[in-house]
Parts: structure tokens; C-alpha cells; sequence
């Protein structure tokens, strides 16, 4: 966990730069404060990340003696041709357009989003793939 730890320090740093200059070239106070809540929130995850890989047994991508052969094989299960994730993407689009335009598409998008989750959800259990 030690190197997605320092690559989140690294981006505390840049943000944090960013966010300096940023204010000094505009005096924009709202683009300002988004940028060095982002190092904030990459200084938390480092401070987190760095905090736990001390307290952990160290993965094999940690060690520089690691062989390949250390890491584990099964990393999870990833369904290989399922099109609901696309589908409560669509819902979570209509959801943020109906915010835009209307109060009615937030309704249509919330049984949508619904409708794909419990589709997703329920995939492997009906149909072509069912154990």
C-alpha cells in the first residue's frame, strides 16, 4: 500500500501548488477553495494509506524481492459481458438532467436506476447465466 500512498502524497502536492498559483494568477476564491479541498482530500487518502501499510503484512507489490508467482491469482469475480452497468449509467444521467430541466425525469430516473440495479443485481440468477 505504500505506493498508492506516495502517489496520493504526490497529488497532495501538485493540488496543493496548483491551488497557490492559482489564487495568486486570479484572486478566485471559488476555484481556489475546489483545489485545495482536492489536496486535502489526496492528503487524506495518503495519510491513510501510508497509516495502514504499517500495520499490514506487506503485498508483493510492496516487496522488491517479490516474485511473480507471490501475488494471488484470484483477484474477483468480473462479469464478462453484462450491459447493466451500462444502463444505471444512463439512470444516474437521466437522474443529474432531470436536476437541469425537469422534476419529472428525476422520477423516471430513480425507477430506471432502480430497474438496472435490481437487474444487475439479479443477473446470474435468471436467463443464459443462471447457476
Amino acid at each position: 500500500m505504500k505506493v498508492e500512498g506516495y502517489l496520493f502524497v504526490m497529488g497532495f502536492v501538485f493540488y496543493s501548488v496548483v491551488a497557490s498559483i492559482y489564487w495568486y494568477l486570479s484572486r478566485d476564491e471559488v476555484g481556489t477553495t475546489a483545489l485545495a479541498l482536492t489536496g486535502a482530500l489526496a492528503f487524506l487518502v495518503a495519510f491513510y494509506s501510508l497509516y495502514t501499510s504499517k500495520r499490514v503484512y506487506p503485498r508483493p507489490e510492496d516487496r522488491l524481492d517479490a516474485e511473480i508467482d507471490d501475488a494471488d491469482p484470484e483477484y474477483g469475480f468480473f462479469s464478462p459481458n453484462s450491459w447493466w452497468p451500462l444502463v444505471v449509467a444512463l439512470g444516474g444521467a437521466v437522474i443529474v438532467l432531470g436536476l437541469i430541466f425537469a422534476v419529472w425525469l428525476i422520477v423516471f430516473g430513480v425507477a430506471l436506476l432502480i430497474v438496472a440495479l435490481v437487474g444487475w443485481l439479479f443477473e446470474y440468477y435468471r436467463g443464459e447465466f443462471a447457476h
